[in-house]
């Protein structure tokens, strides 16, 4: 059961890798043509900002959970690392707490405001519903949840193999 649940989250991770990255080079194209729109073609498109602003939030949140898994997030250990083991384990769990608590915050109440909003439409772009943009947030926290689960349960996965490509796993044996 842990191994289907390390793959799932395996691919999960490489799923929500692959949304961000494709997030940002969407943006990379669609920004260039704003551009040339602008002082070439001398007509302004109206939608490559707002388009780049909605996927600045999808690679924020989704990279983010995928950020939070591989360990590379942003963290302040200073205090951490010079307290005793036990302590330290301790303080592990409640920050593990605590982030949980962010990511339910963060799935409940951006739902909430998905919801709230959803009858509203964007004004740059009047076929999208002003909801749909705000979907990141939930989603964001309930990949990012599934994440912090995982570590709590199943302990840290930073080192797998999808996360980290120069590392070999121990039951993979050497390459």
């Amino acid at each position: 059961m842990k191994n289907l649940l390390l793959r799932f989250n395996d691919k999960l991770y490489m799923t929500c890798i692959w949304v961000a990255g494709l997030s940002v080079l969407t943006i990379a194209l669609i920004i260039p043509w704003g551009v040339f729109a602008r002082y070439v073609l001398g007509t302004g498109s109206s939608w490559p900002e707002p388009t780049a602003i909605m996927l600045m939030m999808v690679f924020t949140f989704i990279g983010a959970a995928a950020s939070y898994r591989s360990g590379s997030h942003m963290a302040v250990a200073m205090l951490t690392d010079r307290m005793q083991p036990n302590l330290r384990k301790a303080m592990s769990v409640f920050s593990q707490l605590l982030m949980a608590t962010i990511c339910l915050f963060m799935a409940i109440w951006g739902t909430k405001l998905c919801l709230s909003t959803w009858n509203q439409f964007m004004s740059s772009l009047p076929t999208l519903r002003v909801g749909i943009t705000y979907m990141p947030i939930p989603v964001g926290g309930v990949l990012t949840l599934i994440f912090v689960l995982e570590k709590l349960l199943l302990g840290d996965q930073s080192n797998r193999r999808v996360v980290r490509f120069d590392v070999v796993e121990e039951n993979e044996g050497a390459a």
